[in-house]
């Protein structure tokens, strides 16, 4: 008799335009239905629509007379390209999932630095 417990395995199957995006914020909350909804963002500084510059007496670019938008220099973009939703139990085991991620880094780091500051740390 074996006692080894019963497995399963998970193949990975990517969708072909599987493109993973730098995000450094997130925006949501729970829908109607109790669905966790989750916006991610990249924050950027704006690009303008147009610029007009001047053009001196010898023909070439002068200074910048007007840019459109008008408030572009105190403008941030939240430019949102991805989204998820999940359910609330899925959500408390990616919470769970995420916190053990961030433990583990942490465990790492530390080890990093205790070894980088030993006396045998950074030498070849």
């Amino acid at each position: 008799m074996s006692s080894k417990n019963p497995e399963i395995t998970f193949k990975y199957v990517f969708n072909y335009g599987y493109n993973p995006n730098y995000v450094n914020g997130a925006q949501g909350g729970f829908s109607p239905r109790g669905e966790m909804v989750v916006n991610f963002y990249l924050e950027r500084q704006p690009l303008p629509n147009a610029i007009s510059h001047e053009i001196t007496p010898e023909g070439s670019i002068g200074r910048e007379t007007d840019v459109d938008p008008k408030n572009l220099a105190t403008s941030m973009v939240r430019f949102i390209d991805t989204g998820v939703i999940m359910s609330y139990e899925n959500a408390k085991v990616f919470h769970a999932w995420m916190g053990e991620k961030l433990r583990e880094f942490e465990e790492l780091h530390k080890a990093r630095t205790e070894f980088e500051k030993s006396k045998v740390g950074g030498q070849a």
